[in-house]
């Protein structure tokens, strides 16, 4: 018990005094406080060897020169890890509880590809194979905007599944580039209800699996679509064949 209240003391004395981590490390060796057991919990992405190695890079090698706040911005401060929690218990062990980023999508920002949280943090760049699965949304702003576009679009799973991207234009409303190459322009305003639309002319209609570059329907009013350059040649020489006969058969008839 003697050795204790005087070890405690020195310990006071030291932590008091401001002594630097190496003379806490120093006195806590021989009382038997070194870092010898760590326990990560949480990780999914994170290896307990990075981990590990971030717990190392604070310098401390025993409890009580660890710095619980310092250890948790550190572990904050790599890519997967949200939030982080450091516990110490004595005598010689370090419990580390994780919470890491959720993958939510892929940002296309100019050239460069990321993998974001639902907020529209970057978490990691995006290499192709590991992530393909996530929804894809392209521009400026479009990570930070996702959520609200993705999300209201699982109301309308048959056009969700055919969306190759989410491209956000003018920081205002949404286009959706489809698997086929079609463009859905939706408006600013009430885009749901043109998604809506659309989904409907389509089970009408067939419209998405026409010969069509794009439907636009930021005119409350109407639904604009654009042909293909091709479509829109070979009807203009139906078109122009039509008129050809029909004046043929004009000139046929008789007087």
């Amino acid at each position: 018990m003697a050795f204790a209240v005087v070890a405690g003391s020195v310990i006071y004395g030291i932590a008091v005094g401001g002594h630097t981590g190496e003379v806490l490390d120093g006195v806590g060796q021989p009382l038997g406080f070194s870092i010898d057991k760590v326990a990560v919990h949480g990780n999914s992405e994170t290896s307990e060897i990075d981990v590990l190695q971030a717990l190392w890079q604070t310098g401390s090698q025993t409890l009580l020169s660890l710095d619980p706040t310092d250890a948790r911005q550190t572990l904050e401060s790599m890519p997967w890890i949200d939030r982080a929690s450091v516990s110490k218990i004595f005598p010689d062990r370090v419990e580390i509880d994780l919470e890491e980023h959720r993958p939510y999508a892929v940002w296309q920002t100019g050239q460069s590809f990321f993998v974001v949280n639902r907020e529209g943090k970057k978490i990691v760049p995006y290499m192709p194979g590991r992530f393909d699965a996530l929804p894809v949304v392209v521009g400026e702003g479009a990570g930070s905007a996702a959520a609200s576009i993705i999300d209201d679009m699982e109301s309308f799973p048959e056009l969700r599944a055919r969306v190759k991207a989410y491209v956000r234009v003018g920081g205002r409303r949404w286009d959706l580039e489809l698997n086929n190459g079609v463009i859905v322009r939706l408006p600013e305003v009430k885009p749901m209800e043109a998604v809506a639309e659309v989904v409907r002319l389509d089970r009408q209609n067939t419209l998405l699996e026409r010969e069509i570059a794009a439907v636009d329907l930021r005119l409350s009013d109407r639904v604009v679509v654009r042909l293909t350059d091709g479509s829109f040649t070979r009807r203009k020489e139906r078109l122009e064949e039509r008129a050809k006969l029909i004046k043929r058969l004009g000139k046929d008839k008789p007087v």
